[in-house]
């Protein structure tokens, strides 16, 4: 019997308890369980499972959980608990959590960019300001902003060869972005670890790619148009 794996179901694989954070379909065709541990032995440990490698996946049925009485003072234990849960819930609105918390001097007019792409039901926006106004600061705001909404875990840069020391530089300095810098020669090392068949943008989650090494080399646009990208920032 098929089952319909989704966002929030318990599920014991490998004879240990996990919960499905997300659904993906890969290149292949076989879907791609993004799971975070909850037993004690994989607690917090994410870990992605292939449908048709783990035969043995077996949804947790709630009517069988059993409930522990919580027997501290004032139920302490409960109340804290709640709150750490709570505080780990993904926004869900329009407004700037973290943006202004990177390590720079926040302009009010930098954040409007992120503001703006959050009112929409997909996040596409040109930003278009003068020299020196601080556009990639603009674009990593949004950038942190949707990895907080998880949003943003495949991550792709295309810029000139003379700005990709500096944006990853800004992305790492200021918000802890780390974007790994793929030319020829790496891409190359990459390939020769993996099978032919497989595409080499997915080795990295978050790349940073020249326009030229796209230009010179028609294979590695098309790999890269075959991959999958949460967020793509052309500079």
């Amino acid at each position: 019997m098929a089952i319909d794996f989704a966002p929030g179901m318990r599920v014991m694989i490998r004879d240990e308890e996990w919960m499905v954070e997300r659904v993906d379909t890969n290149e292949m065709g076989v879907l791609a369980l993004h799971c975070l541990g909850v037993s004690p032995l994989v607690k917090d440990r994410e870990s992605i499972f292939l449908a048709d490698i783990e035969k043995s996946i077996i949804p947790v049925d709630p009517a069988k959980v059993r409930l522990v009485r919580d027997k501290s003072a004032r139920f302490h234990d409960t109340k804290l608990y709640l709150e750490s849960q709570w505080r780990q819930q993904k926004p869900t609105d329009s407004k700037i959590h973290i943006g202004q918390k990177a390590v720079m001097d926040t302009m009010n007019y930098q954040l409007e960019p992120a503001s703006r792409a959050l009112k929409q039901p997909r996040q596409r926006i040109l930003i278009a300001d003068t020299v020196g106004l601080g556009k990639t600061l603009e674009a990593g705001i949004l950038m942190s902003e949707l990895i907080l909404r998880g949003k943003g875990r495949r991550i792709l840069v295309v810029t000139v060869k003379s700005m990709m020391l500096q944006f990853q530089k800004e992305m790492w300095n200021r918000f802890t972005i780390p974007l790994v810098r793929l030319d020829s020669s790496r891409i190359q090392k990459i390939r020769a670890k993996l099978p032919v068949n497989y595409n080499p943008f997915y080795y990295f989650d978050k790349a940073i790619v020249s326009v030229d090494t796209l230009k010179r080399d028609i294979e590695y646009r098309t790999h890269l148009e075959n991959a999958y990208w949460d967020i793509i920032v052309i500079d």
